[in-house]
């Protein structure tokens, strides 16, 4: 059973834990989440597409990312979840946490922050090896491309996260 600290609304953990995924937070209770956007030296970004089979969202494109476990860092967890869904390491990769946003979703009892992280490093498109639970494809794209997509609606946490692409 994987766990995840519960935080504050000032992002403070509060020594708390929740069950992954168990959508009954308390008002004023929120779990951390992360997404890594990778950039190589050419300025392309690499994005991965959700497996058909997800109940959320299949088939949407989106950058890596996913929930920090228990006593774990964002900056384990979004260095974990890239492993994970693409098989690179960033431990090594310049860069580091690029903002935070908040949402609150009372009605649904998920409350979250995101930590959003970049990072740029050289990679071949030979060097990704997706998870195919997590993802079916992916591609290296321009923020022209990645901004196509989502006026198409098909690329995930466009509008929180532009402000990365667009550095």
């Amino acid at each position: 059973m994987e766990y995840w600290d519960i935080y504050d609304s000032f992002k403070q953990p509060t020594g708390r834990l929740m069950k992954r995924n168990d959508w009954n937070m308390k008002e004023g209770d929120y779990h951390l989440t992360v997404l890594g956007v990778l950039q190589r030296e050419d300025g392309k970004f690499l994005v991965t597409q959700r497996s058909a089979d997800k109940s959320w969202a299949p088939l949407c494109w989106e950058v890596p990312g996913g929930g920090v476990k228990a006593s774990e860092t964002s900056k384990e967890a979004v260095i974990r979840e890239f492993r994970e869904e693409t098989g690179l390491d960033l431990s090594a990769a310049k860069g580091g946490l690029f903002m935070t946003y908040r949402r609150d979703n009372p009605d649904e009892g998920d409350n979250y922050f995101v930590d959003v992280y970049l990072f740029t490093d050289s990679f071949r498109a030979e060097d990704v090896r997706t998870d195919p639970a997590e993802t079916c494809a992916f591609d290296v794209l321009s923020y022209e491309e990645i901004r196509k997509l989502a006026d198409e609606g098909s690329f995930l946490h466009f509008d929180s996260i532009r402000s990365v692409f667009e550095h």
